[in-house]
């Protein structure tokens, strides 16, 4: 056995797990923490004097613009995502005719979603991307008491008592999680990657002894924790720091002889190992541990979930590539908010030495004792005439291009972040208000918030609920069911984007007549682009005025018939006229014929047939008779051949 292979026996799992948070907790406190600190003040407002530029400010103030342009880009992801009320769809295998168990588990989980505020939860996960760059959150399950009012009868049924209902439910939702409190990997890009992460957070200690008292957590002595600033919530403010415990969960790879050492009693023999090694060969298990106060484990066990997958979903705002940790909206408008602020305090600043008034005196001139100051009322003694003493004093005036300087950095912000307000949107390309304009600076707009509402369904969304429907089917097997479902999001167009639409469709409209069979769907397309409260049944009575009237319909189909019987008619006398005209020609072109026949049946009706001269006469007068006749049965076969090629 080699050195590491016995060092690591001897180590506990305690120490291992907390050795390995506290590197990741030092990498990102000198990498990340200042900066996330300083957003999270740019997007509350809150001032500190590390974020000043010059020295000699003495104004504190902090534009909005930052602010608006977070709550503007959060509020479109939450219209995208919520603003249709179901934000998530199942899909069923092909070869699965029965779409009932589909349709059942998705109102299931809508019903669980809705009862555990898990939409609330969602949506501070997407303000936590927006002001640091990523959105994280826990997928916990818990056990739940859930109380309902009843009444039951008393008394065979001649009262009824009235009471509540007790039932033990899961329950499984998202938690969010702020960044200083989550702890991962440096070296992974992604929570399936990293070797663990870990949630390093204070929670009220009567919560800790109550899972002790249920049996969830092991039954030790947990003391108050001493206070660590770097996982305080808000460090502008003091937190009160009593009855609590820093609560550590790790979720991630164990060694395996570190696992079975605390699972095994001291009495059992020595695991060495290689006796440990699994069938793939791994010396790692996916374990789930809480520790408190960073010494004593509450819960070490292996992955309890079926599907072996670790309860944190994460999503950046906007991707770095090969980081965890993504770029949000204050990280993209920072310096030119840093320089809107300094150019707002500078005014300010100035103002305080034009608009308030100043007066140059001769001190040599002023009564000794004198208080030296300007205000209403003000009696100011002088030795000697006022006007060569005293004389009012100013700095000059505050150049009105910091105006414009403003205004232009506030659009520096809208257009670093993406979130334009209706200020701002007259002048989103090139300056014009023009209906061009406006479309092309949507169109990019819109493109960029669907960058971001895309990262957040693939990476967070759909692996929440996948997660949570894991952990219902696994829990809750009676109500769930079982299955390989594929869930997709349903997510649809912001308010920016849907607005954008709307306008286009109402210019298409202008050009089409209300007759048109498309005018009573495009019309319904815009009011179902609408945020109105009766949505959905304006669009169900539209789509009963569009359908024809059933009366209407049968004379219409009757009009039909009758046009299609007048044609039929003027059809058959095209026909019968032209078998007239090709019988007329017929005739026509055999009448030389008859003629030339009729001619010679008259030649040889009066001759004698006693002479040979007669006889070959007639036998000549026959011969041009059949031949007379041939050329006929020809004609009418080529007449006959060339109708039914016509036809």
């Amino acid at each position: 056995m080699s050195y590491e292979e016995e060092a690591l026996l001897e180590e506990t799992a305690e120490n291992w797990i907390m050795e390995k948070c506290d590197g990741w907790r030092d990498h990102f406190e000198s990498n990340y923490e200042q900066r996330f600190d300083e957003y999270n003040r740019l997007w509350r407002g809150i001032w500190a004097g590390e974020d000043s530029l010059r020295k000699s400010e003495r104004s504190r103030l902090i534009s909005p613009a930052l602010q608006q342009a977070v709550e503007s880009s959060v509020a479109e992801v939450e219209e995208a995502t919520f603003g249709r009320g179901q934000f998530f769809d199942i899909r069923d295998d092909v070869d699965d005719q029965d779409r009932g168990d589909v349709e059942y588990l998705r109102k299931q989980l809508t019903e669980e979603y809705s009862l555990n505020k898990t939409r609330q939860a969602i949506s501070e996960c997407i303000v936590n991307a927006a002001v640091f760059g990523t959105g994280i959150g826990e997928v916990v399950v818990q056990e739940k008491t859930r109380r309902v009012p009843s009444t039951q009868p008393a008394m065979d049924g001649q009262v009824a008592t009235f009471g509540v209902i007790e039932t033990k439910e899961v329950s499984c939702t998202v938690r969010p999680v702020l960044p200083q409190n989550f702890l991962i990997d440096p070296t992974a890009s992604s929570i399936e990657e990293a070797l663990g992460v870990a949630i390093d957070e204070y929670v009220p200690i009567h919560q800790v002894q109550q899972l002790i008292e249920e049996g969830v957590y092991e039954d030790v002595d947990i003391n108050d924790s001493s206070t660590h600033s770097f996982l305080e919530a808000q460090d502008d403010i003091d937190d009160y720091d009593e009855d609590r415990v820093r609560l550590t969960k790790y979720y991630g790879l164990l060694p395996r002889s570190i696992l079975e050492s605390y699972l095994y009693d001291e009495d059992e023999e020595e695991i060495s190992l290689s006796e440990t090694m699994t069938e793939n060969g791994s010396n790692y298990v996916e374990v789930v541990a809480v520790i408190a106060n960073g010494s004593s484990i509450l819960k070490l066990e292996e992955n309890p979930y079926m599907m072996q997958d670790r309860p944190v979903v994460a999503f950046p705002w906007d991707v770095v590539p090969s980081r965890f940790w993504g770029r949000g909206v204050c990280e993209k408008g920072y310096n030119s908010q840093k320089a809107l602020d300094t150019e707002l305090r500078a005014r300010i600043d100035a103002l305080a030495l034009t608009v308030h008034p100043m007066m140059a005196m001769d001190a040599s001139r002023m009564p000794r004792g004198a208080k030296m100051e300007v205000r209403a009322g003000k009696t100011i003694l002088t030795n000697g005439n006022p006007n060569e003493i005293i004389q009012p004093m100013n700095f000059g005036n505050v150049d009105n291009i910091t105006f414009s300087q403003a205004d232009h950095l506030q659009r520096m912000v809208q257009n670093a972040t993406g979130a334009v307000d209706s200020v701002g949107m007259a002048g989103v390309v090139n300056g014009q208000a023009a209906a061009g304009a406006v479309s092309m600076g949507l169109g990019a707009i819109i493109k960029r918030h669907k960058r971001t509402l895309i990262n957040f369904q693939e990476c967070f969304l759909i692996p929440f609920v996948q997660q949570s429907a894991w952990r219902y089917m696994q829990y809750h097997p009676d109500k769930f069911p079982t299955g390989d479902f594929k869930f997709v999001p349903s997510s649809s167009l912001g308010v920016i984007a849907r607005e954008y639409e709307v306008s286009q469709l109402v210019q298409l409209l202008q050009t089409m007549s209300p007759d048109t069979p498309m005018y009573p769907e495009l019309v319904k397309s815009v009011v179902d682009n609408m945020n109105l409260a009766n949505r959905e049944t304006l669009i169900a009575k539209l789509s009963e005025a569009s359908q024809p009237d059933p009366m209407a319909q049968a004379g219409v189909e009757m009009e039909i018939k009758q046009k299609e019987a007048y044609i039929s008619v003027l059809q058959g006398q095209a026909m019968e006229s032209a078998a007239r005209t090709s019988k007329v020609n017929t005739e026509t072109e055999l009448l030389p014929m008859e003629a030339e026949t009729d001619r010679l049946k008259v030649l040889t009706t009066n001759i004698n047939e006693g002479d040979a001269d007669e006889k070959e006469f007639l036998q000549r007068a026959k011969v041009a008779e059949l031949v007379l006749k041939e050329r006929e049965i020809e004609s009418k076969e080529a007449i006959v051949n060339k109708q039914m090629q016509d036809n």
